[in-house]
């Protein structure tokens, strides 16, 4: 593994700890966004170990399923529902960070 694929994975870990904190704070919304940059950093990890470029995008899940057979078999065993939750995060993370009219992130805390 790479020393940009390692540090991907040591960001992701970090981003779980403080996930943490904000979930014990009731920042629902600063949950969705970092559990998604985890998932974002793991699978960027896992393309640049296979050898494929890294896009940069948050939603890779068109990349791996387009590489699939480069990856490891775990990953090619749940790369449907992977995909799934890489697609829900991004959606969800954009409202998340910049709230609507009728959805203020911080509201209910």
């Amino acid at each position: 593994m790479d020393r940009l694929s390692q540090d991907y994975l040591k960001r992701a870990n970090i981003r779980l700890e403080v996930l943490e904190v904000f979930y014990s704070k009731g920042d629902y919304a600063d949950v969705v966004r970092e559990a998604q940059e985890v998932v974002e950093l793991v699978l960027k990890a896992v393309l640049r170990n296979a050898g494929i470029d890294v896009p940069k995008i948050h939603d890779v899940s068109r990349i791996l399923e387009k590489y699939k057979d480069l990856l490891p078999e775990e990953i090619r065993k749940n790369l449907k529902r992977i995909a799934q939750i890489s697609k829900r995060l991004r959606k969800e993370r954009e409202l998340s960070f910049y709230g609507a009219e009728d959805f203020i992130p911080l509201d209910d805390c």
